[in-house]
């Protein structure tokens, strides 16, 4: 059996220096509350305000480090919430997407692209992906929980050395499932 780890992903934000320097102020460096999941990431002590056309979010968790281009995920819920239409996408693929308003303490910054609702996927090792003969970009069925078990279909496999055996899902999705971080998924193809 291939089992992986799943870890639950609520609405969050990568920041770009710029967008960093314009929110709380030149030269401000993000502080690390806590390690996630995957290696040199964090989640960030600091938060900003996400305003969309229908509604807001005052305290959206930063992860860090600080990334090229600004890019906020979020649930197909929290979309909802906020008014606007995120297409679903694989991180770092915001070309076309809907932008948004975000507030810090030191400033506010309207970005005119960059929310989408992150794609499942599992981050796997290259040493995991070659154990379990899985390529980059691949396409995988992957079943989740107990009594209210899902089937996942069209999850994005991330191979890198970089990364660690992961799987990502939404609150959503977590939901839907009955998942909480820590259980374990099944790779079924």
């Amino acid at each position: 059996m291939k089992k992986v780890p799943v870890g639950v992903s609520a609405r969050h934000i990568h920041l770009s220096v710029d967008h960093i320097a314009a929110l709380f102020g030149a030269g401000y460096e993000l502080k690390v509350l806590k390690d996630l999941s995957q290696p040199g990431q964090f989640a960030a002590e600091e938060t900003v305000a996400v305003i969309g056309p229908k509604g807001k979010f005052d305290k959206v968790r930063i992860l860090g480090p600080a990334r090229g281009k600004t890019q906020l995920e979020v649930s197909r819920t929290d979309a909802f919430s906020l008014g606007v239409n995120p297409p679903v996408r694989e991180s770092g693929n915001i070309a076309g997407t809907p932008g948004i308003k975000l507030v810090g303490p030191a400033g506010e910054v309207e970005i005119e692209e960059g929310v989408i609702v992150a794609a499942r996927h599992i981050h796997f090792h290259t040493e995991d992906a070659a154990r379990w003969g899985i390529q980059d970009k691949q396409k995988l069925t992957v079943r989740v929980g107990g009594e209210r078990a899902v089937i996942f279909e069209e999850v994005v496999a991330r191979v890198s050395d970089q990364y660690a055996l992961d799987m990502h899902i939404d609150t959503d999705e977590a939901n839907a499932a009955g998942v909480k971080n820590g259980d374990e998924a099944e790779i079924l193809s």
